[in-house]
């Protein structure tokens, strides 16, 4: 099926013709973009669209996805469902995106995990993160802190670093799953620390954190939007940032390469995706209409409180680019920390 460009379905010149009664109906349908087929073709989106987000409820890229799926449903005027399908580092997930119907209609988060680490990772993955997938728009980038449970003895990451040297292997981090920037962030932390510390993964950062303010585990390398109501209660106690500079939401909270380990950084991203072979155009539409969700104000908020910064700018052609460096990038640090399935 081939496409013309993205149109309003009414002219300005229609709009100003209108009598006072039609005006609120074709302003909504002003704001609604949709794409004109060629004669005879159903425009799109016509029914409902599924967003796959393959980790569990409750964490960074569930809440982000959740956020975009409302303002989407809004814009286009079909439902966006939400889709959890958590499991095996997000494989489960982008092999259901892959298998898909490239026709609009399914469409997936992806982070860095699924996309970056995994082709490092397994030997047999179940699909090709650049020719599988046609890339979308790298959505935003998630803050993650290193928060441990009250009854761990350490304030700082040199109080960490000292307890777990004194006690190798008694303490258990949790991740959001095996490849996941959460994992990474532990296993580089025990590189360059020296310690050893068991990975204990999960299918989400939720369920991770559920245990963690449980008492099962002692550390996680946690988003905020994961950490944050846990953080304000003192169900956790909060040491240190993963990122390169401190972060404008925390600006007293120290960076791990500050507090010991210089050069620690991880960058934990989510982006958006879709079934390779999916029209240019509709690549191109949601491509602008994520990022317009993005920029809402409302939105913008709601991520900044979590330590999720939001992209509006990137080309699908910028997103590929990037991914490229991202996987080569981490295939040298899956290496170099000896990372291997779980």
């Amino acid at each position: 099926m081939s496409h013309r460009t993205l149109v309003p379905m009414q002219s300005r010149r229609s709009v100003r013709k209108a009598t006072p009664l039609l005006l609120p109906v074709l302003s909504v349908l002003l704001a609604a973009p949709v794409l004109v087929p060629e004669a005879g073709a159903q425009a799109w989106p016509a029914r409902p669209i599924r967003m796959i987000v393959p980790v569990a409820p409750g964490g960074g890229a569930d809440i982000t996805s959740r956020l975009v799926a409302q303002k989407l449903s809004e814009r286009f005027g079909q439902q966006v469902v939400v889709d959890n399908r958590s499991g095996a580092g997000g494989i489960v997930g982008l092999e259901l995106l892959a298998r898909s119907n490239p026709d609009g209609y399914t469409i997936s988060q992806g982070g860095v995990g699924p996309l970056a680490v995994n082709p490092s990772l397994h030997a047999k993955l179940p699909y090709d993160p650049l020719k599988d997938f046609a890339l979308i728009l790298r959505a935003v980038s998630a803050l993650n802190v290193l928060v441990v449970h009250p009854s761990v003895p350490v304030h700082s990451v040199k109080d960490l670093i000292a307890f777990a040297r004194a006690n190798p292997n008694r303490l258990n981090y949790g991740s959001s799953g095996a490849g996941r920037a959460d994992h990474l962030a532990g296993e580089l932390f025990s590189m360059m620390a020296g310690v050893r510390m068991q990975h204990v993964p999960y299918k989400g950062g939720g369920p991770a954190m559920t245990d963690l303010v449980g008492g099962s585990l002692q550390l996680i390398f946690a988003t905020v939007s994961t950490a944050a109501s846990h953080m304000k209660s003192g169900k956790i106690r909060t040491i240190a940032s993963t990122s390169a500079v401190r972060a404008d939401l925390f600006p007293d909270l120290p960076t791990i390469a500050e507090s010991g380990l210089p050069g620690f950084a991880i960058d934990n991203w989510y982006s958006f995706i879709a079934p390779a072979g999916t029209p240019a155009p509709i690549v191109d539409t949601l491509n602008v209409e994520i990022a317009r969700a993005l920029a809402l104000p409302d939105v913008k908020e709601r991520l900044q409180a979590l330590g999720i910064v939001p992209f509006t700018t990137a080309r699908p052609a910028e997103f590929a680019q990037y991914l490229r460096a991202e996987i080569a990038k981490y295939a040298k640090l899956v290496k170099a920390v000896g990372i291997t399935p779980e």
